[in-house]
């Protein structure tokens, strides 16, 4: 074989992101991403921003390493079958399973006629203490349909 060797050239930049905290030292600490930039020359430059990843942040005490989270409390499985299901407050999971006939699963975005065989699940991020809230609303339609609603609630 025979060729000839070359270089490429790289364009962009190469990124990396860190979670940190600000603490003022006055008992706020607050949570922000730093965003480290190496270009293809090989300099690295950093971006402080909210935890959105694109509005400024600016650090105003010491940064250190978040600590970690605390145990996330333990969680109390519910269920029912066939029976009409509305969200209430403490609930961080829903989740419907339809057997036979149809189900009307209401939210904020409106109706959806849920066929057997489909499973849906709405969540709550749950490692920030988070519950589901605004409009859920299950009603099936009997006696042709079956189906069972899962949800978790927090003690």
């Amino acid at each position: 074989m025979s060729g000839t060797a070359g270089s490429i050239s790289i364009t962009g930049s190469d990124a990396e992101f860190a979670l940190l905290c600000d603490d003022d030292g006055a008992g706020s600490v607050t949570p922000f991403l730093r965003r480290y930039s190496t270009s293809a020359a090989g300099t690295v430059t950093t971006t402080d921003t909210e935890l959105d990843g694109s509005t400024a942040y600016t650090v105003a005490g010491t940064v250190t390493v978040c600590a970690a989270a605390a145990d996330p409390a333990e969680l109390t499985v519910h269920g029912s079958q066939d029976t009409d299901w509305s969200l209430t407050a403490g609930v961080v999971s829903v989740t419907l399973v339809v057997y036979t006939g149809t189900v009307t699963a209401t939210t904020a975005d409106g109706a959806l006629t849920v066929p057997a065989g489909a499973t849906l699940t709405w969540s709550a991020d749950e490692s920030t203490g988070a519950t589901l809230t605004g409009t859920l609303e299950i009603d099936g339609t009997a006696p042709a349909a079956s189906w069972s609603v899962i949800w978790t609630t927090r003690p």
